[in-house]
């Protein structure tokens, strides 16, 4: 992904980002950090293409999302495992679910079934199984304990060949862990 030269705002009196340009390439990871309301969220709506910037260019394929809150990211009437399929090829799951310690008959259940942690895991498992470029993380790991975080980052990082990742974080210690930069907004 390569952004160049970034410039928005809600209005035109108030920038949010002016100038802003960031590559991330494959086997990268780059975090994202900054106080509420700094533009964390606003920079992946413009990158996944939801908001149009000002001026500036933003080049990107095959994006995957983890958001903040798993809850909103499966429809609650359709098994995870459906909704998985949906989107992805399911060759892989097998691997994937070893890795995150969950098991299998957790997908056959309905959103509202299981924790915010086993939710989380689900969508990460999603959008590793749909293959992307970039990975846009959205505090993928503040509804896992601490034990599960660093497995599920580990996992993350070890997959990483073919994929770059932009992690939002407000959790500068992941992100001084697992980022080849911080970037603070």
């Amino acid at each position: 992904m390569e952004i160049e030269e970034l410039s928005f705002g809600y209005t035109k009196d108030t920038l949010l980002f002016e100038g802003l340009s960031l590559s991330v390439k494959k086997g990268e990871i780059k975090a994202i950090v900054g106080a509420s309301g700094a533009g964390k969220s606003t920079l992946f709506e413009l990158i996944v293409g939801n908001l149009k910037p000002l001026h500036g260019n933003i080049v990107s394929s095959r994006i995957s999302e983890v958001f903040q809150d798993p809850y909103s990211s499966f429809h609650p009437s359709y098994s995870l495992l459906n909704q998985i399929k949906d989107v992805a090829e399911i060759d892989e799951i097998e691997t994937y679910l070893e890795k995150m310690k969950m098991d299998y008959a957790l997908l056959n259940k309905l959103p509202h079934e299981l924790s915010g942690g086993q939710l989380q895991r689900a969508s990460i498992l999603r959008a590793m199984l749909m293959k992307p470029s970039l990975l846009l993380l959205d505090e993928p790991t503040s509804a896992l304990d601490n034990v599960i975080q660093l497995e599920v980052m580990s996992m993350l990082i070890e997959n990483m060949n073919d994929i770059g990742m932009l992690l939002i974080t407000h959790d500068m210690e992941l992100a001084k862990w697992c980022s080849d930069e911080i970037i603070s907004l």
